[in-house]
Parts: structure tokens; sequence; C-alpha cells
């Protein structure tokens, strides 16, 4: 699959740039979760089967992306449910900045109230920047697990993992990667676990995602919340046998298989197509996005630096001018987000020149209405 028949599955109207909020369905989930829905929905005799194979489908799809061993990788519903068998199943203090996405530093002290087995050692950064430098300096010998955001949702910041790992040793790298996972070439084989969901850059709708674990995560995580699906019974009738011994253990129920081949339809075109590829064309994409705040002179605060960006643009006007900002993207039909007296904008691998030229006329008119 060229890039070009990559980007033919971008259905949406011109002027979206909110992938870091939602991305919407690309063409092979939508027609994947109607094909599915009308299965279910005649239940024909024998159908139900083909509906139980998409766990073993969706696993093999995210394999093909991470690397990860399908054995090794367990559907979940959403990164957050993933974050949370995490931190619970640890032991030991986890470091972890508490400037990242609330899922972790909640999960984190959430586990630590409930369980009392792991402790939150909170990381000091240079403005939510994780960095292996500040790692270093700050790493205890009680600290088991580090946890990061493989991009960072506000500021934008692509987190170094590769370096992470060459500064913590043996301890558990715990990555949330959902504002990068499918349009970063990440060096996913260094962390002992990756969590994601599919509805941002994967565009597979909400109810999508995965948790990847390492053997040693395997080994030394807890699988807290094993349910009756996190056996190796199919129904384990008048007793409660252990977990599993790989991954399914992160399992509470049965997965929804229809959010599964959505998903699954949606990692298959990633695979197809190669990360790097669709990497290659959102960063000239993003460059593009941040020379036209260059010329109207808005201040782009996320990093400009290709090692340290993945989709996001985050600009910064004067404080009182922010409402003038936001509104005039609105006007002009463009969709980004509007959080903490900053704009972030979103940029994917079919960012179109239409779009462009929407922001461009965006700019335009706040630049105007700036200058009274």
């Amino acid at each position: 699959m060229t890039i070009d028949d990559f980007t033919a599955g971008f259905t949406q109207e011109p002027g979206y740039l909110d992938y870091g909020r939602v991305g919407p369905l690309s063409t092979a989930a939508a027609e994947e979760s109607l094909v599915f829905t009308q299965v279910l929905q005649r239940a024909r005799h024998g159908s139900l089967d083909e509906i139980r194979e998409q766990d073993t489908r969706v696993r093999a799809a995210a394999s093909a992306v991470t690397g990860f061993p399908a054995e090794q990788i367990v559907f979940q519903p959403n990164t957050t449910t993933g974050i949370m068998h995490a931190m619970f199943g640890l032991t030991g203090g986890v470091l972890l900045s508490a400037e990242e996405f609330p899922s972790l530093p909640i999960a984190a002290v959430r586990a630590q109230e409930a369980l009392h087995t792991v402790q939150p050692v909170w990381l000091e950064t240079d403005h939510g920047k994780v960095t292996p430098g500040q790692i270093r300096e700050q790493l205890e010998s009680n600290v088991a697990a580090v946890a990061v955001s493989l991009v960072d949702s506000r500021s934008g910041y692509l987190c170094d993992i590769e370096g992470i790992r060459q500064v913590i040793g043996d301890r558990l790298l715990i990555v949330d990667a959902i504002q990068g996972f499918g349009v970063v070439d990440a060096p996913w084989e260094v962390a002992d676990v990756v969590l994601t969901g599919g509805h941002k850059w994967c565009r597979a709708g909400w109810g999508t995602g995965f948790m990847a674990l390492s053997p040693r995560a395997l080994d030394q995580l807890t699988p807290v919340f094993s349910g009756f699906s996190g056996t190796e019974e199919a129904e384990p009738w008048g007793e409660v046998p252990p977990p599993a011994p790989d991954a399914r253990a992160f399992r509470i129920s049965n997965p929804d298989p229809i959010a599964e081949a959505r998903f699954a339809a949606s990692l298959e075109e990633i695979a197809r197509a190669g990360v790097g590829a669709i990497n290659a064309a959102m960063a000239e994409r993003v460059s593009q996005t941040i020379e036209l705040a260059d010329e109207f002179a808005i201040a782009v605060v996320s990093s400009r630096d290709e090692r340290e960006r993945a989709g996001i643009v985050v600009l910064e006007p004067p404080t009182e001018q922010v409402t003038l900002l936001t509104a005039s993207l609105h006007n002009h039909g463009v969709t980004a987000t509007m959080r903490q007296g900053r704009i972030r904008l979103s940029v994917h691998a079919a960012t179109s020149d239409e779009t462009l030229e929407m922001l461009r006329a965006a700019f335009v008119s706040y630049s105007t209405a700036a200058s009274y």
C-alpha cells in the first residue's frame, strides 16, 4: 500500500486538525464496523464464529505494528484501562511526572490508596518534558518502574524512550503511547508495557486499544483485575483457576469483537503503508503548519526539532487574544483544541492543502482583528 492509498482512507471534511482528541473513522474501520454489525444483526447459522476470530486478528495486527508477539498482547477498551492494569499490578516505586495526562498519575495514586504496594515517585520536569537526563538525576533505589507518555498531549513533545531505557536499566518501562501510536516509528522493543487506544491517530473509534507486555512485565506485574476470561479455562465453572500465564491474564471479560474488527482493520492499513512513510508525510504537513504560524507571528511553543515532535503543533497567542484566535479558527471551519490558554493543532499524514488554506484564512482574520 502506498502512502496515497493510505491517505485515501481519510474521508472527513477539510479543516480537521484535532486527531489528538479523536480521529474520524478511517474508511476501513467504518466498513468493518458495518459488516460485522450486520453479521451480528442477522446472526445466521455459523456466522458468529467469524466474529469470535476478531480477537486473534486484532492481536496479530498489533503484533505486526509493535513487534510484540501476539500472545503478549491483550485487547483493551481504551488506554486508561490498560494503565490501571499496569499500575495496580506494580510493586514498588513508579517514577512519573505529575504533569502527564491525568490517566497516569491518577492510576498510580488510586493503586497506592487501594493496595499500598505501589508508591508514586514524582519526577520534576522541564515544563512537562520527560527526558533521560532528568530521570537519571531523580532515579531512586526503590523505583521499580518508570511511566511516561510517548507524546505529551499538551506540549506535543516526543519522548526519547530509547534513551530512558538506557538510563533505567532493567526497571519496567511503561509507555502510554496513544498520542503517537500509528504515526511515530518508535522503538517499541525497549518498552515493557505499551498501552494505547485506537480512537485518535489510528482512527478506529472509541472502545479500542491494547496492552502489550514484555516477558519481564508478565513476570513482575500482578494481574489484579483478572476476570473469568483471563484464565486458561473457557468457562471455569465451580473453580477459580489462576490467571493465564500470558497477556490474557489482563482481561476482565470478553472483548467487543466489533471494536476489535475496527481496530484490526486500521492497524492492518498502518502496517501495509508503513509507520515510517506515514510519519514522513505527517512531518511534512507539521512543518508547513509551523511555517504558517511563523508567517503570521503566532508563537509556536511545541518543539520545532523533528526528533522531538510527532503530529501536535501548539500555539500560544497573547492571553488577551486566545479567544480571538479560537473564534477565528471556528469561523473558518478549522477544528482544533483550546486548552489552558493554548491552541493545539493535530496534523496527520492526510492533512490536505485545502485544510491548510482554511488555517491560513483563519490566521489572516485573526491577525487583522488583533492589529486593531
